[in-house]
């Protein structure tokens, strides 16, 4: 099989618009944050309906930025489901905090309200929440605020696969005390590497915006633009250097633009796998609340391994073999060596996502996909699950 007939995993979907955009930022001499960069944040922040979007590097940025604005640190307990990427956790390290990891419900793999409500009562020191939106659908961020409001919680939602998706007629980032989102190249839409926070509190925007250029208190762009001789600048922090390049945002900028049109076709995709995968031994994902919208960023599968002829890992290998690239979400964090060492934890203390995890295996699912390319998965699953050769 040569390596043009391979569909892999995840592709970014670039259009000439993206192209363009970008050599026009490469001709003009400004290459870092600019006016493209203050574009893109002006756009987001208009098409989710909220006061302040921030561009960052990364959304591994975003979320140290958020919480540091609202004053995590040494001492501090932040809460994290465990079934997720280790970015979600690790800045709450960058700070000096710790997490409290809990497992996640078995219906969406999104967090717990059950464990999330003993944690409560645990842990009398918790300052935040961070929910994580697995897979696109969208957190029960009514109840989640809720409680944290009831324990005097900040609550910051981890958007990396929720754009464009709503939760109670709201868009899934927004609902919370700050939201972060992620533009990585397989994401919903993408800027190759980047982030944005939104918030609605000016205070929160304005650490946010000081701290992810190095503290200094004016951004650069407008530094070396002005008419007026305004050289002079203030470092009021020991900030961190997250700022999004011109040439990223120049991506974004038109990325955003077709952010529902990707997440149509994504949606229409997964329709096409739910109706050919319902006679397989698969646990398929689940729909989304009536008037919720699912952004669809993950199709994941789980096997039922009393009724499936093979199991997870030889799944891989088999669609592998048929030219179908294949990932797992997630290695659970308390399965990794650092974070099990360092909190003594155990493969059972999270038995919804440790069972998740050595069942699950997630699809292709992108707007480049072709019907023919959806096809040849849906053969490819099937040929698998009903235990057909090659």
């Amino acid at each position: 099989m040569s390596l043009s007939d391979f569909i892999p995993f995840a592709r970014p979907s670039i259009g000439e618009e993206e192209i363009r955009e970008v050599e026009q930022v490469l001709r003009n001499g400004w290459l870092t944050t600019g006016a493209k960069t203050l574009a893109f944040e002006t756009a987001f922040a208009q098409t989710l309906g909220v006061p302040h979007a921030l561009a960052v590097n990364s959304a591994t940025a975003g979320l140290h930025l958020a919480l540091e604005a609202v004053g995590i640190g040494p001492g501090d307990k932040v809460i994290v489901p465990v079934h997720t990427f280790t970015a979600t956790a690790e800045v709450v390290r960058y700070l000096g905090a710790d997490p409290v990891f809990v497992d996640v419900e078995a219906h969406s793999l999104n967090i717990s309200l059950e464990n999330l409500a003993a944690a409560a009562e645990a842990h009398r020191d918790v300052k935040a929440v961070v929910p994580v939106h697995f897979a696109g659908m969208a957190c029960d961020m009514v109840s989640i605020c809720d409680l944290a409001e009831r324990h005097g919680w900040y609550v910051i939602e981890d958007a990396a696969h929720a754009l464009p998706c709503t939760h109670d007629g709201r868009h899934a980032g927004t609902i919370g005390h700050l939201g972060v989102f992620s533009f990585y190249a397989t994401k919903t839409i993408t800027t190759g590497e980047g982030g944005m926070v939104v918030t609605a509190q000016e205070d929160w925007a304005e650490r946010v915006r000081t701290m992810r250029l190095h503290g200094i208190s004016r951004d650069v762009f407008n530094r070396y633009t002005t008419q007026q001789d305004d050289w002079y600048y203030e470092v009021v922090a020991p900030g961190f250097k997250y700022n999004m390049t011109d040439i990223a945002a120049a991506i974004g900028i038109h990325q955003l633009a077709k952010a529902e049109q990707f997440r149509g076709r994504r949606e229409q995709i997964a329709r096409q796998y739910t109706e050919a995968f319902a006679d397989l031994p698969l646990e398929l994902p689940p729909q989304p609340a009536a008037g919720d919208l699912h952004a669809w960023h993950l199709y994941v599968i789980r096997i039922l391994v009393e009724e499936a002829p093979i199991d997870r890992d030889a799944a891989i290998l088999g669609l592998k073999r048929k030219g179908i690239g294949t990932s797992v979400h997630f290695i659970p964090l308390h399965l990794h060596p650092y974070w099990r060492d360092r909190y003594g934890l155990k493969p059972d203390d999270f038995p919804v996502s440790y069972d998740a995890y050595r069942r699950s295996l997630s699809l292709p699912i992108y707007p480049g996909m072709s019907d023919e390319d959806v096809g040849r998965v849906i053969e490819a699953v099937r040929a698998v699950f009903l235990g057909r050769s090659r």
